[in-house]
């Protein structure tokens, strides 16, 4: 049976073959290069981490620690849209790059914090990604995918593990923290005017481009039963009660906050929670779009997490920390080639 993402080409394909017979038509508008720009922009939900190959390849001068891989969903919509192109030729920059915040795409520079083949001294750090990418007027398309760095959602999940463990509760330290901590309406309500800002500042660098908000997938399941709590290929030991709370008050309204932003600028917002859920961290090997704590990786990706007590080496698993893995990517892909093609058509 073909993925389910491959129906969805079928539609994109459909709006590839309407643009390129338009492109034979005389037209006075903006497209008058010879391609399309577009950047894409994100953290590690969209360079990949440990998806396919790595981009610039091991060795390669340029790396700059940011994990792009060859199989994150930027790189597959790329190939479609070289073996399909809307009209015309599209050139990607993607300077997504790995433990990205929202500030990190417009406004503050970040340090990459790669754990493969790190240089002695560690990464240097890396420009604002809107600078990086090179945003002018001449940018077509911008897509972005970013947000779930700055609550942090992965800092949220490892403090649910750690305090799962010892049979607590990670919603009570959320809802009602400790000094020095804040809320996860106040985690929210920031998040939100960073996104305001980032949004603004993107259409200032890029005035004339159609801008992609893309929001994240359903790495945790409906029913939090399904979840193992021995097991460290899911979301081992944080409570059932906790993945709810995880999902219906955090990742739920961290998308809710995205798209409602991106709605706001009157951009488009891709939704690819809806088309995933079922293939969250906690479904079987095969049926899973999202790698749990631990999972399958490249052989390059690491086995332990520096600082922590997750060692996955011991179940022969590599750290994926509840990312999505080639089919989740695939799945991206098919929602975002979509939205490409459709912004391009309404140049």
């Amino acid at each position: 049976m073909r993925h389910p993402v491959f129906r969805l080409r079928a539609g994109a394909l459909a709006l590839g073959l309407a643009l390129a017979a338009a492109a034979f038509l005389p037209s006075g508008s903006a497209g008058a290069a010879d391609q399309y720009e577009w950047a894409a922009l994100g953290d590690s939900y969209t360079a990949g981490g440990f998806v396919g190959d790595p981009q610039p390849a091991l060795g390669d001068a340029s790396r700059d620690g940011c994990d792009r891989t060859t199989n994150a969903y930027p790189d597959v919509v790329d190939r479609e849209l070289a073996e399909f192109p809307p009209g015309k030729p599209v050139h990607l920059t993607n300077v997504s790059c790995g433990n990205a915040t929202i500030a990190n795409i417009a406004a503050v520079k970040q340090t990459p914090i790669s754990p493969v083949q790190p240089p002695a001294g560690g990464w240097p750090a890396v420009d604002t990604q809107i600078k990086r990418a090179g945003l002018n007027a001449q940018t077509d398309v911008v897509t972005i995918g970013v947000g779930g760095n700055s609550l942090p959602f992965g800092g949220m999940l490892l403090k649910c593990l750690e305090l799962g463990a010892g049979g607590k509760s990670c919603r009570d330290h959320y809802t009602n923290p400790p000094e020095g901590e804040e809320s996860v309406q106040d985690k929210l309500a920031r998040v939100q005017d960073e996104y305001i800002e980032m949004l603004a500042q993107v259409h200032q660098a890029a005035p004339d481009a159609k801008v992609i908000t893309v929001g994240y997938p359903a790495v945790l399941p409906d029913n939090s039963s399904d979840c193992n709590r021995l097991s460290l290929s899911e979301l081992g030991p944080i409570t059932h009660a906790d993945i709810d709370w995880l999902r219906d008050d955090v990742l739920k309204q961290l998308n809710s906050t995205i798209q409602r932003v991106t709605s706001f600028f009157g951009d488009r917002y891709v939704d690819v929670y809806s088309s995933s859920v079922g293939h969250d961290a906690c479904q079987a090997a095969g049926t899973k779009w999202v790698e749990g704590l631990c999972g399958d990786a490249r052989d390059y990706w690491p086995a332990s997490l520096p600082g922590t007590l997750l060692n996955c080496g011991v179940i022969g698993k590599r750290v994926t920390l509840v990312h999505p893995n080639a089919e989740g990517h695939a799945n991206t892909a098919a929602h975002v080639e979509r939205a490409i093609r459709i912004a391009l058509l309404e140049r």
